[in-house]
């Protein structure tokens, strides 16, 4: 029931404490049984061993086995000895009550402490009397938590609701009356008790005429409430058949406790929530007897009869079942406190208020009981708890849990909604053209380790083709599938029946909803531009107008030999062979003496001339104008010298930032003020676990040459104001020199298919006269390749301010032109360029 209506997390937990309780309440009823059996013996003067604990163990070892074989015979057998028990119990209640109101026999009931039903002795009983006893100062929590476990069988009905016809009617039915009955019950055994017997009695014959049958000042009174736990039978109308009503009470508990610890480890079983359970909860025959539970009943409840001591168990017993009942209590309390809609209960009386004045009840009375055992309790049922949600059991039961988290989410939508954003608060909400997740699994890595566990996330595929209903939910299926096995915490959001301009607008307009919308669209480089059809090359270039259309950022990532990988994925030979996946995962972390050749050139070609390299500084150095001496660059993954290609370099890049480098670098090209974006990106990298070993190295430019150090200083103390912890610092001063004639060859033989022919259309081509009027932009871009190879040609991951592609100003041809020179044969390149909105503060 708790699992259904709190989740697994909670019901699986107490499920075992439950049922733990059950099996130690067993063997607590047993001892009971036996100390009775014990008395009766002592007065006719018979004893097996000692006549005390060792006559317990062995009584109670015997009871034990036949009572678990009458259970395991079958349901239908412990129900007749029930009935057998019931008419036995109700004939010693009968007996009690007609031996009190008939009053004593002989002076010596009398001096035994029975005078009969008395208003003075009631009065004379009424107040409260606890003694040291049992080595414990008893008080009134201390007598309750003996008393508790005997009014636990009121769930015997809930615990085999597995067995019952109509458990919703008869459980509440069944529930009730034996509450009823029982209140009434021992209500009426307190009032007849207290009325009729004395608390301290001699025993003495002689005492009961000068009136000190009571008076045990300087004396030991080994008789009346006090000190005899035969009080009843003295009272009664014949004394044996008491001790037959107590048999009869101790044993029916006790079969109703074994007959449900085998049944609720079954449940536990089916469920598969602890995968121990699962051997246990095996039926056999037609009623699916669950024969192994009732062994592993008689090992815990044997275990605890060997202690033979009723007290020393019973406060432990009360503990757990006032856990499991406090969150009964509490589970029904946030069923109709959340308000799901599958919440309608049928008893007309129900309050939520009792539920979790009930809750309040048992945790307080726990503490107050023992704040010890009750901690135990909680700590126990806490690992059980933090078992399932580290297990995380595929399991939908619609419970309360989940409809808090439902209502919960919403609320807080609402709130962030009326919130003002501020700059201290951005964080990076990405809206990712992923496609199929599995296809791209580089820049998934990517995405999700900005974004993780701190902002959003959201996976794009559009489909020219039109799904139907089936199609659509096998792809997001798929999708979901991958990006939990991933443990990658992202949405995935599905277009189909637009092209793909048209669905990226789609994404950018429906994505998300109120302060959880995207603020930045990431996106893969197209590699096959230059062969790709111009509708395409002008798609992919409109895009990158859509995304400032809307006010978002923008970013772009290129690595070696492109990101999809969808004839591999999706043909299964990675993502549906665990083998292969853990090899490409294994790839991922090769030795550090490992390198891939990632500078693309070959021997024999003309290598890029030798630039006087800017000087780079630490912060200290440069706040306090000292200079250090260049350091060796270290030997890392991405090194291109003395390096060959790794026969896996496939494996090795479809993994490519699953695991950098510990002692790697990131580059930051901060080029123009976008709002600090560029700078933000790789920073939330290096907080990363994966990331955390890299150094950050950030490049900028200098405005004025004559003013060199001024600049210098003035860019270290305003990232110091940012905060953002970086290795060293360079700042370019010759970004406006002509580039080599090697990379101005390289560009034309990159824009030659574009040149101005007769017949194209004007927006397929780059006109002469777009080149002259943006000579010194192109001639800027072909620089920066040239300072990209001299610096970073050996980072991890490069991060640079991308170029503004301005409506109207530059063609697609020539922008992705001016990628292609920057990002050619480069480390993971990211380019990144803001909304010119604010993303970094001064405050913290």
């Amino acid at each position: 029931m708790i699992s259904r209506c709190l989740g697994p997390e909670f019901g699986a937990s107490v499920g075992i404490v439950f049922a733990f309780a059950n099996a130690v309440a067993a063997s607590m009823n047993t001892i009971g049984f036996c100390d009775s059996l014990n008395d009766l013996l002592k007065s006719h003067g018979l004893k097996i061993i000692d006549g005390g604990i060792n006559d317990v163990r062995i009584i109670g070892m015997v009871a034990l086995v036949i009572m678990i074989i009458i259970c395991a015979v079958g349901m239908d057998w412990e129900v007749k000895a029930q009935n057998v028990l019931v008419v036995i119990i109700s004939g010693a209640i009968v007996d009690f009550i007609v031996g009190t109101l008939r009053g004593p026999e002989s002076d010596e009931e009398v001096a035994k402490g029975f005078p009969g039903l008395s208003l003075d002795l009631f009065n004379k009983n009424l107040g409260t009397d606890y003694r040291f006893s049992e080595g414990v100062n008893q008080d009134f929590f201390s007598v309750f938590a003996i008393y508790f476990p005997s009014v636990t069988g009121i769930q015997a009905g809930a615990n085999i609701s597995g067995d019952l016809k109509d458990p919703a009617s008869a459980i509440p039915k069944g529930t009730l009356l034996a509450v009823a009955i029982s209140m009434f019950s021992y209500g009426l055994f307190v009032l007849l008790a207290g009325g009729g017997a004395m608390r301290d009695a001699s025993g003495v014959i002689g005492d009961i005429a000068n009136g000190t049958v009571a008076d045990c000042m300087g004396r030991h009174c080994a008789y009346g409430l006090q000190n005899s736990y035969s009080v009843m039978q003295l009272m009664s109308v014949w004394g044996p058949f008491i001790y037959a009503g107590c048999f009869a009470a101790t044993l029916s508990t006790a079969l109703t406790n074994l007959l449900s610890v085998p049944r609720l480890v079954r449940a536990l079983g089916y469920d598969k929530i602890y995968p121990g359970f699962i051997f246990f909860s095996k039926g056999y025959t037609k009623k699916d007897e669950p024969f192994r539970g009732y062994v592993l009943t008689f090992f815990i409840s044997g275990a605890f009869l060997l202690i033979a001591e009723l007290n020393v168990i019973a406060p432990l017993i009360s503990n757990f079942y006032l856990a499991s009942y406090a969150l009964i209590n509490f589970c029904t309390f946030h069923a109709a406190f959340v308000k799901p809609i599958g919440w309608r209960p049928t008893f007309r009386f129900y309050n939520k208020w009792l539920s979790l004045l009930g809750f309040v009840a048992c945790v307080s009375i726990m503490f107050l009981i023992s704040w010890v055992t009750s901690l135990i309790t909680y700590v126990i049922i806490l690992a059980l708890y933090l078992i399932v949600v580290y297990r995380k059991p595929d399991v939908n039961w619609g419970s309360s849990t989940e409809a808090q988290t439902y209502s919960t989410t919403l609320n807080s939508v609402y709130l962030l909604d009326q919130t003002n954003e501020h700059v201290k608060n951005y964080r990076p909400q990405i809206l990712l053209l992923s496609g199929n997740p599995t296809s791209r699994p580089a820049i998934m890595q990517l995405a999700s380790q900005i974004t993780k566990n701190h902002s959003l996330l959201v996976c794009g595929k559009i489909s020219e083709q039109e799904l139907n209903y089936s199609q659509r939910s096998g792809c997001i299926k798929e999708a979901q599938k991958f990006l939990q096995a991933n443990k990658i915490r992202a949405f995935f959001k599905l277009v189909d029946g637009l092209k793909f301009e048209q669905g990226v607008r789609g994404l950018l307009q429906a994505a998300g909803f109120g302060k959880l919308r995207p603020n930045l669209l990431l996106l893969g480089f197209k590699n096959e531009w230059l062969l790709a059809p111009n509708k395409e090359l002008h798609e992919y270039f409109t895009v990158l107008h859509e995304a400032f259309d809307f006010r978002m950022g923008l970013a772009i990532l290129r690595v070696r030999g492109g990101l999809d990988y969808s004839k591999f994925t999706e043909s299964g030979e990675v993502a549906s062979n665990p083998h292969l996946e853990a090899k490409v995962k294994s790839l991922a972390r090769v030795a550090s003496d490992t390198f891939i050749n990632l500078s693309g050139a070959e021997p024999g070609v003309q290598s890029q001339p030798n630039y006087v390299k800017a000087v780079e500084r630490t912060p200290q150095e440069i706040l306090s104008k000292k200079k250090k001496k260049a350091s060796t660059p270290e030997r890392n993954l991405f090194s291109s010298a003395q390096g060959s290609p790794l026969s896996h370099d496939i494996m090795q890049r479809v993994a490519i930032f699953d695991s950098p480098p510990r002692n790697g670098t990131i580059d930051v090209w901060w080029l123009y003020d976008d709002g600090g974006l560029t700078l933000l990106l790789p920073y939330i990298l290096t907080t990363r676990s994966n990331w955390s070993g890299c150094r950050l190295r950030i490049f900028a430019l200098v405005n004025k040459k004559d003013e060199f150090e001024v600049e210098e200083r003035n860019m270290a103390s305003l990232l110091s104001k940012f905060r953002i912890d970086y290795s060293s610092l360079t700042m370019i001063n010759n970004i406006s020199d002509r580039p080599h004639p090697s990379t101005v060859m390289q560009f034309e033989e990159i824009i030659k298919p574009f040149r101005e022919r007769p017949g194209a259309a004007d927006e397929d081509v780059i006109k002469a006269s777009e080149l002259v009027s943006l000579q010194h932009k192109t001639e800027r871009q072909l620089r920066l390749r040239e300072l990209l190879l001299q610096h970073s040609k050996d980072a991890n991951l490069i991060v640079m301010t991308m170029p503004m592609p301005r409506k109207g100003v530059v063609s697609a041809p020539l922008y992705m032109s001016w990628l292609e020179i920057l990002t050619r044969d480069m480390p993971p390149f990211l380019l990144v360029r803001g909304n010119q909105t604010s993303v970094l503060s001064f405050y913290a």
